[in-house]
Order: structure tokens, then sequence, then C-alpha cells
């Protein structure tokens, strides 16, 4: 993957991008946030900010807006054990008050990694998070893998309109970013 390639892809979709971020920009968004951007988005973001609709403005974007976005994958899953029945056969016995339910999923939904939001509903793990992690849709317990890595996904998102994307042999697997990546295989969730 060669961010030169990702900016290419954007840039054909004409994406708005501003400058990339400083040194002490992300200082001050992974300490405000409590986490560490992936190698692959930060190394985007250094390079270039997209901005516009969907996309996170991490330079001037409300920390209400910011942090918003960074609780959707919590707020969806919760939203699921609430209305859709989500509870892992993993987690402890289902207790019997919404909230206990809340408090236990909670607990264990933040063991996961952070998934930090690239754009829209699309999400990559935070650090530790190897070069070349995963892009995930996520809609509440509907998480499915949406790009291999950042070039895969902003090729899916943004590419051509005949592109045959689901012709293509993926790489990835539940055991890449666990335990996010078992919602798409329904596997058991081990947190």
């Amino acid at each position: 993957m060669s961010i030169s390639d990702c900016i290419a892809v954007l840039e054909t979709h004409n994406v708005q991008l501003d400058p990339g971020l400083t040194s002490s920009e992300f200082v001050e968004i992974e300490q405000r946030y409590g986490f560490e951007f992936s190698p692959d988005h930060r190394q985007l973001l250094e390079t270039v900010m997209p901005i516009g609709n969907g996309w996170v403005d991490w330079r001037n974007g409300s920390e209400e807006s910011i942090q918003g976005r960074l609780d959707w994958p919590l707020d969806g899953l919760l939203f699921d054990v609430e209305h859709n029945s989500f509870w892992p056969s993993t987690w402890p016995a289902k207790p019997d008050t919404l909230n206990e339910q809340r408090e236990v999923a909670t607990e264990r939904i933040r063991r996961w990694p952070t998934l930090v939001p690239i754009y829209s509903h699309r999400y990559t793990p935070a650090a530790p998070a190897p070069v070349g992690a995963p892009v995930f849709s996520v809609w509440q317990s509907d998480v499915i893998f949406y790009g291999d890595d950042l070039l895969d996904y902003l090729t899916h998102e943004f590419g051509p309109a005949d592109l045959d994307y689901y012709q293509r042999e993926s790489e990835v697997g539940p055991e890449t970013c666990p335990p996010w990546s078992l919602l798409p295989f329904e596997l058991d969730i081990v947190d």
C-alpha cells in the first residue's frame, strides 16, 4: 500500500484534501481521545487530511462531534444489546435488567481494540494495529470487512463505479482484528 496511491484514489473522486496533521496535532488528538492512530491511517493524515461530508475533521471538528464518531461502535452494539438481543455466548450470563446488561456489555466491549473513524461508518483499529490493518463498516453489530487495508478500502469506497470489488480474493479473516473481525463471520466473541 502506498499513500500516494491512496491520495490518487481520493483526488480522482474529488475529495477535498487539506494539509496533513502536524506532529503536535497528532499528540493533542491522541491525548485528548485516548488512542493512537494506526500506522497507515497516521501516514495518510500526516500527508493530507480528507475533509467534507462524512470525513472526520480532526483539526477543526468539535470535540463532541469527534467523540460521537469514536463512540459510534460501542453505542451501536449497546443498541443491539437493548433492542436486538445481541449477547455473545462467550459473555457471562445475560443479566436480568437492561442497566446491568449495558454495564456488562460496555465493560466487555471496552476491552476490544479501539476503532477509529475514517469516513462515515468506516473504521480501522487504533495502534497497536499493524501496517495493513483492515477497515470495517460498522453499523451496530452488523460489522463487515470493507477493505483489507486502507488502500483497498479507499478503492472500494471511492474507486471507479465499474470496479467489480467483490470478485477479488480477500486476505482478511476472523483472526485479523478480534473480536471485531469475528462479527462478520458470526463466530463466538472471545475478549
